[in-house]
């Protein structure tokens, strides 16, 4: 191999290993921006699903004979 194709070969896996190192990145910020919108969401339907339950305590507290509502299997 001469000097040249030594450095080619050089540079060409310098800017592949860049390329990728650019692409992890993106890829884990990708990851975690869907990791917090899946925790918010849980969150938001855990409230939810917590009023939901306080609400149906009172209203039997209140003497009202009324049934949770049923979650809707899929």
């Amino acid at each position: 191999m001469t000097n040249d194709e030594t450095r080619s070969r050089a540079e060409a896996l310098f800017i592949r290993k860049e390329k990728q190192a650019r692409e992890g990145s993106k890829a884990m910020a990708e990851y975690l921006a869907e990791r917090t919108a899946e925790a918010q969401k849980t969150e938001r339907l855990r409230a939810a699903r917590l009023a939901r339950e306080a609400e149906v305590k009172a209203q039997r507290g209140a003497g009202q004979e009324s049934r949770a509502p049923q979650a809707k299997r899929r």
